[in-house]
C-alpha cells in the first residue's frame, strides 16, 4: 500500500450539461490528459475516477460524469450512473458555461445537492468566450454564495480554483479516526489477522493496513498476530493490551483464548463505526431474530472483489444464518455501485465494512434502508451475533445489545 486508499480519501465529483467542458476541466485540474475530450456530445459514457493531490490539502479523489442532460436510452443510462456518483460525493463542482439562463437540468441539480446537503461549487467554464450574464448570476446567487469563473482551455482560474476555492469546500470533510480516540499514547493493542485464500498474496486486507497506520498516528504499540499465536503473544507481554481486534471469521476462537478481563472487537465492528453507523447496525440485527426463517437479507458489497471458494460475503454469512435461522431464509447478493432501488422487498440488508468505499456513500446506504423501512447491518455485527459475543465486541464502544432490545 504505498498510496492513500480511495476509501478515506474526499470524493470530488464533476457534474454539468453535455459539452460544458467537465472532462476539459478535470484534465485542467490535474495537468494531465485523463479524460477523453471532443466536441460531440456526450463523449463520457462512464464516470472517470482519479487519484491526485491537492495541495496543500492532500489526497482527494476526482470523479468526471456524463452529461446530465442526456438523451435517449443510452443517454439515460449515462444520467442514472452519474446520479449514483452523488451518492457519495464529498465536494461537487457544477460546471455552466457561460449563458443568460440555468438550464432545468442545472436547476434540478443544484436543488439535488441542496436537499442532499452535499458542499457545491458553482463555477462558469469556458470564460474567455465571453463575459458572464448577470441574470445567470443572479440565478446561481438563489443556490450559492459565489459564482467562480474559469477557462479550462486558458488555464484562467483554475490555480485560484485549486489553492482557495477547493480547500475551503473541503473544509468540513472529516475522515475521522478508527481506534486511535480509544486509546492513549503507549498503550498495547493486538490486532489478529488471519492469513487464508482471502488474504492478497505477500500484504494484509486494507482495514489491518488502516487499523496498523491509525495506531501508529496514535503513538500506540502494535502487536500484529495470526489467531494461531495469540496466547503466545499474550504469554510474552510484561502487562496485558488494552484491546484485542480481530478479523471477525474468528470471532469464536480469538473469544475463547481472551482472558474475560481484556477486552476485544473485530475489523468489521470498528469499521461500522467508522465508516458507517454502529447504533444502526446492532438495532439491525433485532429484525433478524424476529423474522427467523422467513427473512429475505440482501448482502451488499461495495467493491467487486474475486469470490472466493469460502467467501464471507457469499458462503460463510448465509451458511451461519441459516445454521441458526434455518435452511427457508433467502439471499440476494448485490457488488459495488449496484446498490439497489427496490428495498422494500427485502427483511434485512447486511453492508460489508465498507473498506473500498467512502464513509458518505455508506451512509447513503443507511439513509436509503432507513426511508424503505428495511433493518441494516453489517458484516462484522451479524457475525458477532451469529457467534454470541457481539455484546463483548461492543464493550469498548459503550455500546450494549440491550440498549438496543436486541
Amino acid at each position: 500500500m504505498q498510496a492513500t486508499p480511495r476509501g478515506i480519501r474526499p470524493h470530488i465529483a464533476i457534474f454539468g450539461r453535455r459539452n460544458v467542458g467537465k472532462s476539459s476541466l478535470i484534465n485542467a485540474l490535474t495537468d494531465q490528459e485523463i479524460a477523453l475530450v471532443s466536441e460531440t456530445a456526450g463523449t463520457t459514457a462512464d464516470p472517470v475516477y482519479k487519484n491526485i493531490e491537492l495541495l496543500p490539502f492532500g489526497p482527494v479523489v476526482l470523479i468526471d460524469t456524463a452529461g446530465l442532460d442526456d438523451v435517449g436510452e443510452l443517454g439515460k443510462l449515462r444520467v442514472e450512473a452519474s446520479l449514483k456518483v452523488m451518492k457519495k460525493t464529498d465536494l461537487a463542482l457544477v460546471v455552466l458555461e457561460p449563458a443568460s439562463a440555468l438550464h432545468p437540468s442545472e436547476k434540478e441539480l443544484l436543488e439535488m445537492l441542496k436537499k442532499q446537503k452535499i458542499p457545491f461549487l458553482v463555477i462558469v467554464n469556458k470564460c474567455e468566450t465571453g463575459i458572464v450574464e448577470q441574470n445567470l448570476r443572479d440565478e446561481v446567487a438563489a443556490y450559492a454564495p459565489e459564482l467562480i469563473t474559469v477557462s479550462a482551455r486558458t488555464r484562467e482560474g483554475i490555480a485560484r480554483l485549486k489553492s482557495e476555492k477547493m480547500q475551503q469546500g473541503l473544509q468540513g470533510f472529516d475522515s475521522g479516526v478508527i481506534l486511535g480516540d480509544l486509546i492513549t499514547p503507549r498503550d498495547v493493542v493486538v490486532l489478529v489477522t488471519p492469513i487464508d485464500i482471502s488474504a492478497p498474496k505477500g500484504r494484509l486486507i486494507l482495514p489491518q493496513v488502516q487499523a496498523i497506520r491509525d495506531l501508529l498516528d496514535a503513538d500506540a504499540i502494535t502487536i500484529v498476530v495470526k489467531e494461531t499465536e495469540l496466547k503466545a503473544a499474550l504469554a510474552a507481554l510484561q502487562r496485558p493490551p488494552v484491546l484485542v481486534v480481530t478479523d471477525s471469521q474468528v470471532f469464536f476462537k480469538v473469544a475463547a483464548d481472551l482472558p474475560p478481563e481484556i477486552p476485544f472487537t473485530s475489523f468489521s465492528v470498528v469499521f461500522a463505526r467508522y465508516k458507517g453507523d454502529l447504533p444502526a447496525y446492532v438495532a439491525g440485527v433485532a429484525a433478524l431474530q424476529r423474522l427467523g426463517g422467513s427473512a429475505r437479507i440482501l448482502i451488499a458489497e461495495s467493491c467487486t472483489h474475486h469470490q472466493m471458494e469460502d467467501d464471507i460475503g457469499r458462503v460463510k454469512i448465509p451458511k451461519w444464518v441459516r445454521q441458526k435461522y434455518g435452511d427457508s431464509v433467502q439471499f440476494d447478493f448485490c457488488q459495488g455501485v449496484n446498490f439497489p432501488d427496490d428495498l422494500q422487498k427485502y427483511d434485512l440488508v447486511v453492508q460489508c465494512g465498507g473498506c473500498m468505499t467512502n464513509r458518505r456513500d455508506i451512509l447513503a446506504r443507511i439513509a436509503a434502508c432507513k426511508a424503505a423501512g428495511v433493518a441494516v447491518t453489517n458484516y462484522g455485527v451479524l457475525i458477532g451475533h451469529l457467534h454470541g459475543v457481539l455484546e463483548q465486541a461492543l464493550k469498548p464502544f459503550g455500546l450494549s445489545l440491550s440498549d438496543k432490545a436486541v
